[in-house]
Protein backbone atom coordinates (compact mmCIF):
# COMPACT_ATOMS: atom_id res chain seq x y z
CA UNK A 1 0.00 0.00 0.00
CA UNK A 2 1.35 3.50 -0.83
CA UNK A 3 2.70 5.86 1.97
CA UNK A 4 0.37 8.97 2.59
CA UNK A 5 3.65 10.62 3.10
CA UNK A 6 4.16 10.00 -1.35
CA UNK A 7 1.73 12.85 -1.06
CA UNK A 8 4.03 15.07 0.66
CA UNK A 9 7.22 14.59 -1.69
CA UNK A 10 7.19 18.08 -3.30
CA UNK A 11 6.85 19.62 -0.03
CA UNK A 12 9.59 17.76 1.12
CA UNK A 13 12.26 18.49 -1.39
CA UNK A 14 11.03 22.04 -1.62
CA UNK A 15 11.89 22.27 2.03
CA UNK A 16 15.11 20.69 1.43
CA UNK A 17 16.05 22.45 -1.08
CA UNK A 18 15.36 25.58 0.17
CA UNK A 19 17.54 24.79 3.11
CA UNK A 20 20.76 24.10 1.17
CA UNK A 21 19.83 27.21 -0.69
CA UNK A 22 19.64 29.54 2.15
CA UNK A 23 22.40 28.05 4.20
CA UNK A 24 25.01 27.99 1.57
CA UNK A 25 25.48 24.47 1.68
CA UNK A 26 27.11 22.22 -0.91
CA UNK A 27 24.14 19.66 -0.48
CA UNK A 28 22.78 17.74 1.68
CA UNK A 29 21.03 13.82 1.52
CA UNK A 30 17.34 13.66 3.70
CA UNK A 31 14.85 10.60 3.94
CA UNK A 32 11.02 10.29 5.99
CA UNK A 33 10.54 6.81 7.92
CA UNK A 34 7.19 5.69 8.38
CA UNK A 35 6.78 2.34 9.78
CA UNK A 36 9.54 0.47 9.71
CA UNK A 37 10.29 1.96 5.37
CA UNK A 38 12.01 5.38 4.48
CA UNK A 39 9.02 6.47 2.13
CA UNK A 40 10.78 9.38 1.09
CA UNK A 41 14.30 10.45 0.25
CA UNK A 42 16.15 13.79 -1.83
CA UNK A 43 19.61 14.84 -1.92
CA UNK A 44 19.76 18.46 -3.61
CA UNK A 45 22.93 20.04 -4.15
CA UNK A 46 26.46 17.59 -4.23
CA UNK A 47 28.29 15.23 -2.13
CA UNK A 48 31.47 16.40 -3.84
CA UNK A 49 31.09 20.15 -5.38
CA UNK A 50 34.14 19.72 -8.18
CA UNK A 51 32.84 16.22 -9.57
CA UNK A 52 29.22 17.34 -9.26
CA UNK A 53 28.26 14.27 -8.09
CA UNK A 54 24.84 13.97 -6.52
CA UNK A 55 24.19 12.28 -3.05
CA UNK A 56 21.40 9.60 -2.31
CA UNK A 57 20.19 7.26 -0.48
CA UNK A 58 23.61 5.25 -0.41
CA UNK A 59 25.87 8.27 -0.16
CA UNK A 60 28.21 7.99 2.81
CA UNK A 61 28.74 11.20 5.29
CA UNK A 62 30.50 10.97 8.62
CA UNK A 63 27.10 10.99 11.22
CA UNK A 64 29.78 11.97 14.10
CA UNK A 65 27.74 12.14 18.40
CA UNK A 66 24.67 10.51 16.44
CA UNK A 67 27.70 7.02 16.53
CA UNK A 68 26.78 7.83 20.69
CA UNK A 69 22.97 6.14 20.32
CA UNK A 70 24.76 3.29 19.17
CA UNK A 71 27.29 3.47 22.39
CA UNK A 72 24.22 3.77 24.57
CA UNK A 73 22.68 1.03 22.53
CA UNK A 74 25.46 -1.33 23.31
CA UNK A 75 25.23 -0.80 27.23
CA UNK A 76 22.03 -1.71 27.36
CA UNK A 77 22.76 -4.36 25.33
CA UNK A 78 25.07 -5.56 28.00
CA UNK A 79 22.57 -4.53 30.90
CA UNK A 80 19.89 -6.58 29.62
CA UNK A 81 21.89 -9.37 29.64
CA UNK A 82 23.26 -8.65 33.43
CA UNK A 83 27.10 -8.08 32.89
CA UNK A 84 26.86 -4.29 34.02
CA UNK A 85 24.20 -2.06 35.90
CA UNK A 86 23.61 1.19 34.93
CA UNK A 87 24.28 2.97 38.23
CA UNK A 88 27.61 0.98 38.37
CA UNK A 89 30.15 3.67 39.09
CA UNK A 90 32.55 3.39 35.82
CA UNK A 91 35.68 3.03 38.32
CA UNK A 92 34.34 -0.66 38.63
CA UNK A 93 34.63 -1.47 35.13
CA UNK A 94 37.83 1.33 34.46
CA UNK A 95 40.05 1.11 37.42
CA UNK A 96 42.55 3.17 36.25
CA UNK A 97 39.80 6.15 36.73
CA UNK A 98 40.09 6.10 40.23
CA UNK A 99 43.13 8.69 39.63
CA UNK A 100 40.68 11.43 37.90
CA UNK A 101 40.14 14.68 39.66
CA UNK A 102 36.75 14.26 41.32
CA UNK A 103 36.46 17.70 43.37
CA UNK A 104 32.53 17.24 44.02
CA UNK A 105 32.30 13.88 45.56
CA UNK A 106 33.76 10.68 45.16
CA UNK A 107 34.74 9.66 41.97
CA UNK A 108 32.09 6.29 42.09
CA UNK A 109 29.51 9.61 41.58
CA UNK A 110 30.60 9.32 37.81
CA UNK A 111 28.46 6.44 36.85
CA UNK A 112 27.28 4.78 33.58
CA UNK A 113 24.21 5.94 33.72
CA UNK A 114 25.48 9.77 34.17
CA UNK A 115 27.27 9.23 31.39
CA UNK A 116 24.92 7.79 29.28
CA UNK A 117 22.84 11.31 30.28
CA UNK A 118 25.64 13.70 30.20
CA UNK A 119 24.67 14.28 33.68
CA UNK A 120 28.14 13.29 35.40
CA UNK A 121 29.75 16.47 35.62
CA UNK A 122 32.73 14.86 33.67
CA UNK A 123 34.94 17.24 31.41
CA UNK A 124 33.99 17.64 27.86
CA UNK A 125 36.84 16.25 25.93
CA UNK A 126 39.96 14.42 26.59
CA UNK A 127 42.88 15.94 28.36
CA UNK A 128 44.84 18.42 25.35
CA UNK A 129 42.43 18.75 22.69
CA UNK A 130 42.32 21.60 20.19
CA UNK A 131 39.50 21.46 18.07
CA UNK A 132 41.16 24.43 16.10
CA UNK A 133 43.93 22.43 15.78
CA UNK A 134 42.11 19.09 15.36
CA UNK A 135 44.05 17.49 18.43
CA UNK A 136 42.20 15.14 19.87
CA UNK A 137 43.18 11.54 21.65
CA UNK A 138 40.74 8.82 20.67
CA UNK A 139 42.26 6.02 22.23
CA UNK A 140 40.57 5.63 25.53
CA UNK A 141 43.79 3.53 26.55
CA UNK A 142 46.01 6.40 26.04
CA UNK A 143 43.33 9.23 27.97
CA UNK A 144 43.16 6.07 30.94
CA UNK A 145 46.58 6.26 31.17
CA UNK A 146 46.54 9.83 31.88
CA UNK A 147 43.49 9.57 33.82
CA UNK A 148 45.04 12.30 36.55
CA UNK A 149 44.49 14.92 33.75
CA UNK A 150 40.41 13.36 33.75
CA UNK A 151 38.23 15.30 36.11
CA UNK A 152 34.42 16.54 37.13
CA UNK A 153 33.92 20.41 36.51
CA UNK A 154 30.61 20.67 37.59
CA UNK A 155 28.37 19.02 40.47
CA UNK A 156 26.67 15.55 38.90
CA UNK A 157 22.87 15.96 38.02
CA UNK A 158 23.00 19.43 38.41
CA UNK A 159 23.24 20.24 34.64
CA UNK A 160 23.53 19.05 31.45
CA UNK A 161 27.62 18.94 30.73
CA UNK A 162 28.02 17.26 27.37
CA UNK A 163 30.95 14.79 27.67
CA UNK A 164 33.07 13.10 24.43
CA UNK A 165 35.19 11.92 26.98
CA UNK A 166 32.48 10.09 28.75
CA UNK A 167 31.27 8.24 25.92
CA UNK A 168 35.00 7.12 24.61
CA UNK A 169 34.68 5.99 28.24
CA UNK A 170 31.28 3.96 27.80
CA UNK A 171 32.88 2.49 24.63
CA UNK A 172 35.81 1.25 26.75
CA UNK A 173 33.72 -0.45 29.41
CA UNK A 174 31.49 -2.15 26.50
CA UNK A 175 34.92 -3.93 25.15
CA UNK A 176 35.80 -4.63 28.65
CA UNK A 177 32.06 -5.73 29.75
CA UNK A 178 31.65 -7.67 27.02
CA UNK A 179 35.73 -9.28 26.37
CA UNK A 180 35.10 -8.23 22.89
CA UNK A 181 36.60 -4.88 21.62
CA UNK A 182 34.46 -1.90 20.80
CA UNK A 183 34.00 -1.46 17.17
CA UNK A 184 33.34 -5.53 17.01
CA UNK A 185 30.61 -5.32 19.44
CA UNK A 186 29.18 -3.00 18.04
CA UNK A 187 29.12 -4.61 14.51
CA UNK A 188 28.28 -8.23 15.48
CA UNK A 189 25.34 -7.15 17.85
CA UNK A 190 23.80 -4.41 16.04
CA UNK A 191 24.94 -3.62 12.74
CA UNK A 192 24.91 -6.63 11.54
CA UNK A 193 21.63 -7.37 12.43
CA UNK A 194 20.14 -5.20 11.71
CA UNK A 195 21.49 -5.31 7.93
CA UNK A 196 23.20 -1.67 7.80
CA UNK A 197 26.17 -3.08 5.82
CA UNK A 198 27.03 0.83 4.91
CA UNK A 199 27.43 1.78 8.44
CA UNK A 200 31.07 1.55 9.15
CA UNK A 201 33.97 2.93 11.33
CA UNK A 202 37.80 3.94 9.98
CA UNK A 203 39.30 2.73 8.01
CA UNK A 204 36.63 2.08 5.55
CA UNK A 205 36.79 -0.79 3.13
CA UNK A 206 37.19 0.40 -0.16
CA UNK A 207 34.07 0.60 -1.78
CA UNK A 208 32.44 2.48 0.72
CA UNK A 209 35.04 4.75 0.97
CA UNK A 210 34.24 5.34 -2.83
CA UNK A 211 30.73 5.96 -1.46
CA UNK A 212 31.76 9.30 0.59
CA UNK A 213 30.82 13.01 0.09
CA UNK A 214 33.53 15.01 0.59
CA UNK A 215 33.35 16.96 4.07
CA UNK A 216 33.40 21.10 3.50
CA UNK A 217 34.48 23.75 5.67
CA UNK A 218 32.30 26.46 6.89
CA UNK A 219 31.93 29.34 4.21
CA UNK A 220 33.76 32.45 5.43
CA UNK A 221 33.32 35.66 3.88
CA UNK A 222 32.84 33.75 -0.18
CA UNK A 223 31.01 31.19 -1.70
CA UNK A 224 34.28 29.08 -2.35
CA UNK A 225 34.24 26.09 -0.93
CA UNK A 226 37.60 24.15 1.33
CA UNK A 227 37.55 20.41 1.72
CA UNK A 228 37.74 20.07 5.92
CA UNK A 229 41.02 18.43 6.84
CA UNK A 230 40.91 14.74 8.27
CA UNK A 231 39.64 13.77 11.23
CA UNK A 232 42.07 11.97 13.98
CA UNK A 233 40.83 8.42 14.71
CA UNK A 234 37.49 8.29 16.45
CA UNK A 235 35.08 5.88 17.70
CA UNK A 236 32.43 5.06 20.59
CA UNK A 237 31.93 9.53 20.82
CA UNK A 238 31.46 10.13 16.92
CA UNK A 239 33.22 7.33 14.76
CA UNK A 240 30.67 6.11 12.68
CA UNK A 241 29.92 6.54 9.04
CA UNK A 242 26.63 6.19 7.33
CA UNK A 243 24.05 7.01 4.65
CA UNK A 244 19.89 7.83 4.61
CA UNK A 245 19.30 4.16 3.91
CA UNK A 246 21.10 2.57 6.97
CA UNK A 247 20.20 5.28 9.32
CA UNK A 248 16.50 4.81 8.16
CA UNK A 249 16.81 0.98 9.61
CA UNK A 250 18.24 2.95 12.68
CA UNK A 251 14.86 5.23 13.43
CA UNK A 252 13.00 1.65 12.80
CA UNK A 253 14.93 -0.28 15.10
CA UNK A 254 13.48 2.47 17.46
CA UNK A 255 10.27 1.35 17.35
CA UNK A 256 11.21 -2.68 16.63
CA UNK A 257 12.54 -5.00 18.66
CA UNK A 258 14.97 -6.18 16.88
CA UNK A 259 18.28 -5.14 19.26
CA UNK A 260 16.27 -4.36 22.35
CA UNK A 261 13.42 -4.86 23.87
CA UNK A 262 10.20 -2.55 23.44
CA UNK A 263 10.79 -2.04 27.53
CA UNK A 264 14.74 -1.43 27.48
CA UNK A 265 13.94 1.17 23.88
CA UNK A 266 11.23 2.88 25.93
CA UNK A 267 13.58 3.41 28.86
CA UNK A 268 16.10 4.95 26.62
CA UNK A 269 13.34 7.71 24.66
CA UNK A 270 12.32 8.44 28.14
CA UNK A 271 13.66 11.82 29.31
CA UNK A 272 15.37 11.84 32.73
CA UNK A 273 15.88 15.37 33.05
CA UNK A 274 14.87 18.87 31.34
CA UNK A 275 17.43 20.60 29.32
CA UNK A 276 16.56 24.19 29.25
CA UNK A 277 14.36 26.84 31.72
CA UNK A 278 11.93 26.37 28.88
CA UNK A 279 11.04 22.99 29.49
CA UNK A 280 11.71 22.57 25.55
CA UNK A 281 14.56 20.25 25.76
CA UNK A 282 14.93 17.01 27.46
CA UNK A 283 17.75 14.45 28.16
CA UNK A 284 17.11 10.47 27.97
CA UNK A 285 19.24 7.29 27.55
CA UNK A 286 21.83 7.95 24.75
CA UNK A 287 19.05 10.08 23.30
CA UNK A 288 17.41 13.67 23.81
CA UNK A 289 14.05 15.06 23.16
CA UNK A 290 12.98 17.86 21.55
CA UNK A 291 9.58 20.02 22.35
CA UNK A 292 7.94 21.89 19.28
CA UNK A 293 4.50 23.18 19.29
CA UNK A 294 3.50 20.17 16.93
CA UNK A 295 4.98 17.56 19.60
CA UNK A 296 8.00 16.05 20.92
CA UNK A 297 10.67 14.87 19.12
CA UNK A 298 13.48 12.42 19.67
CA UNK A 299 16.88 12.77 18.60
CA UNK A 300 20.22 12.69 18.18
CA UNK A 301 22.70 16.09 16.48
CA UNK A 302 26.14 14.84 15.22
CA UNK A 303 28.54 17.21 14.20
CA UNK A 304 32.74 17.07 12.97
CA UNK A 305 34.84 19.00 11.02
CA UNK A 306 33.12 18.82 6.96
CA UNK A 307 29.62 17.17 8.52
CA UNK A 308 26.38 17.79 10.40
CA UNK A 309 23.75 15.39 10.61
CA UNK A 310 20.88 14.59 12.72
CA UNK A 311 18.03 12.01 13.35
CA UNK A 312 14.57 12.62 15.05
CA UNK A 313 11.96 9.89 15.29
CA UNK A 314 8.00 9.78 17.11
CA UNK A 315 8.22 6.64 18.63
CA UNK A 316 4.35 7.07 19.27
CA UNK A 317 3.81 7.55 15.45
CA UNK A 318 6.77 5.42 14.25
CA UNK A 319 7.61 8.40 11.96
CA UNK A 320 11.58 9.81 11.77
CA UNK A 321 13.69 12.25 9.54
CA UNK A 322 17.05 12.01 8.62
CA UNK A 323 19.26 14.97 7.67
CA UNK A 324 22.86 14.25 6.62
CA UNK A 325 24.80 17.54 5.52
CA UNK A 326 28.39 17.56 4.24
CA UNK A 327 28.90 21.28 5.44
CA UNK A 328 28.35 22.78 8.41
CA UNK A 329 25.01 23.68 9.58
CA UNK A 330 22.54 22.87 12.24
CA UNK A 331 19.89 20.25 10.84
CA UNK A 332 18.04 19.27 13.67
CA UNK A 333 15.37 22.02 12.88
CA UNK A 334 15.47 21.58 9.19
CA UNK A 335 14.64 17.44 10.67
CA UNK A 336 12.05 18.03 12.51
CA UNK A 337 10.47 20.05 9.88
CA UNK A 338 10.72 17.20 7.51
CA UNK A 339 9.81 14.67 9.69
CA UNK A 340 6.31 17.28 10.68
CA UNK A 341 5.44 17.34 6.86
CA UNK A 342 5.21 13.28 6.92
CA UNK A 343 3.29 13.25 10.27
CA UNK A 344 0.78 15.83 8.84
CA UNK A 345 0.53 13.57 5.81
CA UNK A 346 0.35 10.52 7.68
CA UNK A 347 -2.33 12.10 10.19
CA UNK A 348 -4.46 13.23 7.09
CA UNK A 349 -4.78 10.00 5.57
CA UNK A 350 -7.77 7.39 7.04
CA UNK A 351 -6.45 5.00 9.04
CA UNK A 352 -7.04 1.33 8.46
CA UNK A 353 -9.64 -0.54 10.33
CA UNK A 354 -7.78 -3.53 11.94
CA UNK A 355 -9.36 -6.29 13.90
CA UNK A 356 -8.32 -6.36 17.40
CA UNK A 357 -6.50 -9.01 19.17
CA UNK A 358 -8.67 -11.58 20.72
CA UNK A 359 -9.14 -11.74 24.47
CA UNK A 360 -6.72 -14.41 26.39
CA UNK A 361 -9.56 -16.90 27.57
CA UNK A 362 -8.55 -17.37 30.70
CA UNK A 363 -8.44 -13.19 31.32
CA UNK A 364 -12.22 -13.19 30.96
CA UNK A 365 -13.57 -13.26 34.10
CA UNK A 366 -11.00 -10.56 35.56
CA UNK A 367 -12.97 -7.76 33.30
CA UNK A 368 -15.45 -5.41 35.00
CA UNK A 369 -16.13 -2.71 37.51
CA UNK A 370 -14.35 -2.48 40.67
CA UNK A 371 -14.69 0.10 43.46
CA UNK A 372 -13.43 1.03 47.40
CA UNK A 373 -15.64 2.10 48.76
CA UNK A 374 -14.45 4.11 51.26
CA UNK A 375 -12.68 6.57 48.67
CA UNK A 376 -15.63 5.97 46.20
CA UNK A 377 -12.96 4.88 43.75
CA UNK A 378 -14.42 3.40 40.73
CA UNK A 379 -12.03 1.10 38.47
CA UNK A 380 -12.71 -0.71 35.01
CA UNK A 381 -10.80 -3.61 34.02
CA UNK A 382 -10.76 -3.71 30.32
CA UNK A 383 -9.30 -5.47 27.38
CA UNK A 384 -8.46 -2.86 25.54
CA UNK A 385 -5.65 -2.41 22.14
CA UNK A 386 -4.49 -6.14 23.08
CA UNK A 387 -3.66 -5.27 26.96
CA UNK A 388 -5.06 -5.54 30.06
CA UNK A 389 -6.02 -2.26 31.11
CA UNK A 390 -7.15 -0.39 34.30
CA UNK A 391 -9.40 3.19 33.80
CA UNK A 392 -10.12 5.25 36.73
CA UNK A 393 -13.06 7.41 36.46
CA UNK A 394 -12.11 11.38 36.36
CA UNK A 395 -8.15 9.75 35.83
CA UNK A 396 -7.66 10.33 32.31
CA UNK A 397 -3.86 10.19 32.72
CA UNK A 398 -3.59 7.10 34.72
CA UNK A 399 -4.30 4.17 32.78
CA UNK A 400 -2.10 1.48 33.28
CA UNK A 401 -1.40 -1.78 31.40
CA UNK A 402 -0.55 -4.91 33.42
CA UNK A 403 1.58 -7.99 32.44
CA UNK A 404 1.20 -11.15 33.23
CA UNK A 405 3.44 -13.01 35.26
CA UNK A 406 4.26 -17.11 35.79
CA UNK A 407 1.37 -17.33 38.32
CA UNK A 408 -2.30 -17.33 37.36
CA UNK A 409 -4.04 -13.75 38.38
CA UNK A 410 -0.97 -12.20 39.79
CA UNK A 411 0.29 -9.33 37.03
CA UNK A 412 2.81 -6.65 37.23
CA UNK A 413 2.39 -2.83 36.72
CA UNK A 414 3.64 -1.72 33.43
CA UNK A 415 6.05 1.68 33.24
CA UNK A 416 4.31 5.01 33.28
CA UNK A 417 2.67 5.20 36.52
CA UNK A 418 3.31 5.41 40.35
CA UNK A 419 2.58 1.77 40.79
CA UNK A 420 4.79 0.47 37.96
CA UNK A 421 6.55 -2.09 38.98
CA UNK A 422 4.37 -3.63 41.94
CA UNK A 423 1.66 -6.40 41.53
CA UNK A 424 -1.55 -6.72 41.04
CA UNK A 425 -3.14 -9.44 42.02
CA UNK A 426 -6.70 -10.91 41.56
CA UNK A 427 -8.93 -13.19 44.50
CA UNK A 428 -11.16 -15.41 43.63
CA UNK A 429 -14.17 -16.88 45.78
CA UNK A 430 -14.45 -20.76 46.31
CA UNK A 431 -16.72 -20.77 43.23
CA UNK A 432 -13.92 -19.62 41.22
CA UNK A 433 -15.57 -15.72 40.66
CA UNK A 434 -13.21 -13.01 41.32
CA UNK A 435 -14.16 -11.26 44.60
CA UNK A 436 -11.48 -8.46 44.27
CA UNK A 437 -8.02 -7.23 43.13
CA UNK A 438 -4.81 -5.98 44.93
CA UNK A 439 -3.30 -2.70 42.94
CA UNK A 440 -0.03 -2.33 44.61
CA UNK A 441 -1.66 -1.50 48.09
CA UNK A 442 -4.62 -0.63 47.24
CA UNK A 443 -7.41 -3.59 47.58
CA UNK A 444 -10.54 -2.80 45.21
CA UNK A 445 -14.24 -5.12 45.84
CA UNK A 446 -15.28 -6.31 42.10
CA UNK A 447 -18.60 -5.24 41.60
CA UNK A 448 -21.20 -8.10 40.40
CA UNK A 449 -24.32 -7.55 38.75
CA UNK A 450 -27.73 -8.17 40.89
CA UNK A 451 -28.39 -11.39 39.51
CA UNK A 452 -24.98 -12.83 40.50
CA UNK A 453 -25.28 -12.18 43.77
Amino acid sequence: MPSPIESAAAELEAKATSFVREHRLPGLAAGVVHEGELVWSGAPGFADVASRRSGGTTTLYRIASITKTFTATAIMQLRDEGRLHLDDPVVAHLPELRAAGSPFGAIETVTIRRLLSHESGLMGDPPGTDWSELVYEGDPAANLARAAEIATTVPPSTQQKYSNIGFQLLGETVARASGTPYAQRVRETILDPLGLASTSFEPLAGELAARCATGYAARGFSDDLQRSPAMPAIEAEGGLWSCVGDLARWISAQFTEDVLPAATLAEMHRPRYLGDAAWTEAWGIGWYAVRRASGIWVQHSGGLHGFTSNVCFDPKEKIGAIVLVNGDSSPSGICMDLAEIGRRAVSAAPRPIEAPAPLPPEWGGLLGLYADPEYALLVRVEWRDGKLSLLAAGEDDWRPTLAPTQTADRFVVSPGVRESGEACVFHRRPDGRVASMMVATTSLRRLDPVDQG
